[in-house]
């Protein structure tokens, strides 16, 4: 079956949905939380700015940087992971989508350690940027989803209402069962788009 992965991220952790098309119909092959910190990590690289608004300059730079480094070998193990399962199972991962905020200025470890929604933004982009990187370096074919316009967004890509788009989704988790609420509605719009191929 064709399918796409579509994922929501949250600070150390991400909404995973996969969805297949069969017969010109969608399903759920797959919904998961996907860790993006370890264990022994979670202490400084689920909120890395946040731990390190107390540390001095450079040290408050390591710790960003380290972070950085555990999200993005962390999202990579869970993508191979992802592609793996879907390849095991006789699938062929046609994309991936992420949804993604607004891009973040170019803000050094301190400016952005100076305003605490920066802190916030900046850990945001953090994780998200550790999964579209940990999707290319899979090979898969990135799909970049506004998380704000997402309803305007897929209704142009998949050249429907907006409207109607909810309906549809409500539809695809009835027949899997809880958890389907907003990050796995979330999560299968954006691997519905990415599905599209458009």
């Amino acid at each position: 079956m064709k399918i796409a992965f579509g994922f929501k991220a949250h600070s150390g952790w991400a909404a995973l949905v996969v969805l297949g098309a069969k017969d010109g119909r969608l399903e759920v092959v797959d919904r998961r939380r996907v860790e993006l910190v370890t264990e022994d990590e979670a202490g400084w690289a689920k909120a890395p700015f946040h731990a390190a608004e107390d540390l001095d300059p450079r040290a408050a730079a390591e710790l960003v940087r380290r972070s950085t480094l555990a999200a993005r070998r962390n999202a990579l193990r869970e993508m191979r992971a992802a592609v793996k399962r879907a390849e095991k199972d006789g699938h062929d991962v046609a994309a991936c989508a992420v949804l993604m905020g607004a891009p973040m200025p170019a803000w050094s470890v301190e400016e952005i350690r100076a305003v605490h929604f920066r802190m916030h933004k900046a850990e945001g982009v953090l994780f998200r940027e550790a999964l579209t990187q940990a999707a290319t370096g899979c090979g898969l074919r990135l799909v970049e989803v506004p998380e704000k316009e997402l309803s305007s967004f897929a209704g142009k890509v998949l050249a429907a209402p907006a409207s109607a788009l909810p309906k549809r989704i409500a539809a695809l988790g009835k027949g899997i069962g809880p958890p389907w609420g907003k990050d796995q509605k979330e999560a299968a719009l954006a691997a519905m788009v990415a599905l599209a191929g458009k």
